[in-house]
């Protein structure tokens, strides 16, 4: 028997899986997935584009949001709260400070020097306060070793920043390597072991050599008939992933590779469970024995876990 969550992975035609830059872009927003966009429940995510001067208004509705500057600086004025983001250059440049904005609630994002703005969502239930993630508090780790090496940048990861159901991460991929590897899933409720959440990847790529660049991103299927991508990505393109085996994502050489997870899915507890290929999860025996890539961390390491 088909869960309704399987049927509707079905029913979805595959091209929308890879959203290349500008293919789903509407209004300000230069890319808009919600969750009936995507085919699913709960994950969101907007870009928004802000010339100098330029203001916005977000109504919440039923989701929780964070809002991450990409590049540039904004205020958000949300219930009854002023939050100056100072943010940053890039993405490649430094950790930002961001601002978590409740449901049922209308925010005011304005920036005065211009710049963009990712807005990662969830559908939830719960109503919490508006709050300041302040920079220096995000969490900033190592995770694999070798060509496996990547920098997470966990600022609403479910075990450093309190939401309802979003969770949300940064990863960084110096050029040549390999990351979101060994192979793993999230799309079957096992207690303990793995938990149900539909995932957006939001990629940039560094340029390099006085031009852009690219890499590669595989989804490949956990169930007939489930999610099957491979696809070339370039900066502003997005992969949805509401089931299935995904990894690696692979950086040019040359190009640092960042992408932007948002997670959130149906179950009680807001945890990040994942389950390895099994073809592929012996490579987390090798790290321990192996050095991380010495670029990393490209900045602001607060904290180093051990290879996983």
């Amino acid at each position: 028997m088909t869960t309704e969550h399987e049927e509707r992975v079905r029913e979805r035609p595959r091209h929308r899986w890879h959203l290349p830059a500008g293919s789903a872009a509407d209004g300000p927003y230069t890319l808009d997935i919600d969750p009936k966009r995507a085919g699913w429940d709960r994950s969101g995510l907007r870009v928004l584009d802000l010339s100098p001067g330029g203001v916005h208004t977000l109504v919440t509705g039923e989701s929780e949001w964070i809002v991450l500057p990409l590049t540039g600086g904004c205020t958000v004025h949300t219930s009854g709260e002023i939050f100056e983001l100072l943010g940053r250059e890039s993405v490649f440049s430094g950790v930002s400070d961001f601002a978590y904005v409740p449901r049922d609630a209308h925010a005011q994002i304005a920036s005065g020097a211009g710049g963009r703005f990712a807005l990662a969502g969830a559908r939830c239930e719960r109503r919490l306060p508006a709050r300041y993630g302040p920079a220096p508090e995000v969490p900033v780790e190592l995770r694999g070793a070798g060509t496996c090496s990547r920098q997470v940048n966990n600022f609403a990861a479910a075990d450093t920043f309190e939401c309802d159901r979003l969770i949300a991460v940064e990863v960084l991929t110096p050029g040549g390597n390999w990351s979101s590897y060994p192979p793993h899933k999230h799309d079957e409720h096992r207690p303990g072991a793995e938990s149900v959440l539909e995932e957006i990847y939001y990629f940039e790529i560094e340029e390099a050599g006085g031009g852009p660049g690219l890499g590669y991103h595989r989804v490949s299927p956990s169930r007939p008939g489930g999610t099957d991508v491979l696809a070339e990505v370039r900066s502003g393109d997005a992969v949805l992933i509401p089931d299935g085996w995904h990894g690696p994502s692979i950086a040019a050489p040359g190009h640092t590779m960042y992408y932007l997870n948002v997670m959130a899915g149906p179950g009680e507890e807001r945890e990040w469970l994942i389950s390895d290929h099994p073809d592929h999860g012996w490579i987390r025996d090798t790290w321990p024995a192996q050095p991380a890539d010495p670029r990393l961390p490209l900045y602001g390491l607060s904290g180093q876990e051990a290879p996983r």
